[in-house]
């Protein structure tokens, strides 16, 4: 009899850090290796946010904390959806977890029982579906394909609800397309969730700040607040504030929902790193001019890959709203064979091949729901990035 459980039969691993881990191996042993798999911005932390982290040890903040966060930071969480997404909390409201996924595996532990469903659109983050299952739950895919531009319809959420569904779980921008909601799409999809109410909204927004060109942010709550006694607000400070390893993430919601989180948190991990969440508050608290310096970073980075993308052969790449990822369709290189002799049947042979080939590391389609297509995450340097974009011309121009 095996000792691992049932539980852990229904998931994978992360395929995304699969990926990084190979680049991670093949450049160790002497490859020349450019990794475009990592969701983490290539940046330092801000200097502010550095030294109140010093602060916090000096001042001996390294003890244990209440478990789902310090007062300060959930002021400070309050302070900043009222700032910015005019949605009122209070304290007791909000969740301090190790990390976004964190928060988002408690609010699932917390609440799926087995036969609740989750609608999930797809393409999505790899660890949505995986989450769901080992919380017991039937995630639910709804595919967004590339002609509505990784989107999903108010008729296709309409036609995904059933009287089993507990949540819709949206993301916007999204992980791996980038695609971004405007105020009217969002607003058609609560209007679904309207005529729904046993279905709760868990929205992870973790890539508010960075939105390009002329497209504003919001999130469901602030679009319909008849919404906001059953829905999840969660966020964090890693991407935005390039705090990835500092793992501070955050929700708020109905106290009972919250309430609940804490629990599942107080008999797992208790809390997040006592000078992590001090550094969160001069975060969320401190000068947040360089959002937008960052913000006209990556979105240079994105012209620069979407335009690279568009001229492989193959290759078709849209242009999108946030995040820092693409997600270019690549129906015109399946059925090929790459200059070193590899039949490209999918996605995941096309990203074999090209890191093997190339030395070029993305993650294939399939990770994330959609295929044949694969993500691109663009947190690099611009030396990286076009040398990249001319390999991958390169062996879409060798696919014969």
């Amino acid at each position: 009899m095996s000792i691992l459980s049932a539980s852990l039969a229904r998931v994978k691993p992360s395929p995304t850090i699969a990926v990084t881990t190979r680049a991670a191996e093949l450049k160790a042993g002497g490859r020349d290796i450019i990794g475009l798999g990592a969701g983490e911005p290539d940046f330092d932390t801000p200097q502010n946010i550095k030294a109140a982290a010093i602060a916090a040890i000096n001042a001996g903040k390294t003890k244990y904390t209440p478990v789902d966060g310090i007062p300060e930071l959930k002021t400070a969480i309050c302070t900043k959806f009222a700032r910015e997404n005019h949605l009122t909390y209070t304290p007791k409201q909000v969740s301090v977890g190790t990390g976004g996924k964190q928060v988002l595996y408690n609010a699932f532990m917390a609440t799926l029982n087995p036969g609740d469903e989750v609608i999930i659109p797809a393409p999505y983050w790899v660890s949505y579906p995986d989450m769901v299952l080992l919380a017991g739950g039937t995630p639910v895919i709804v595919t967004a394909k590339i002609d509505t531009a990784f989107k999903i319809t108010p008729e296709q959420l309409e036609a995904a609800i059933t009287p089993k569904t507990k949540w819709f779980l949206f993301n916007s921008p999204s992980n791996p397309t980038g695609a971004g909601y405007s105020w009217d799409e969002l607003k058609a999809l609560t209007e679904v969730l309207m005529r729904h109410p046993h279905v709760w909204v868990m929205t992870d927004d973790m890539y508010e700040h960075l939105v390009f060109d002329d497209f504003k942010f919001c999130t469901p709550a602030e679009v319909e607040p008849g919404l906001y006694d059953q829905t999840l607000t969660v966020n964090g400070v890693s991407k935005a504030y390039a705090m990835t390893g500092w793992r501070i993430g955050y929700a708020a919601g109905p106290i009972e929902l919250i309430t609940a989180m804490r629990k599942v948190q107080s008999q797992s991990t208790s809390n997040p790193c006592s000078i992590s969440q001090h550094a969160a508050v001069a975060a969320l608290n401190g000068p947040q001019d360089y959002l937008a310096t960052n913000r006209a970073l990556f979105q240079r980075r994105r012209d620069l890959v979407v335009a690279g993308l568009n001229a492989c052969k193959g290759i078709s790449c849209p242009v999108p709203e946030g995040a820092f990822y693409v997600y270019p369709d690549i129906s015109g290189c399946i059925g090929k064979t790459s200059a070193g002799g590899t039949r490209i049947t999918d996605d995941e042979a096309f990203a074999t091949a090209l890191l093997d080939e190339t030395g070029v590391a993305v993650v294939f389609g399939a990770a994330f729901g959609l295929s044949p297509n694969f993500r691109v995450s663009y947190a690099t340097s611009d030396e990286a990035l076009t040398e990249a974009c001319a390999r991958i011309q390169s062996f879409c121009a060798g696919l014969a």
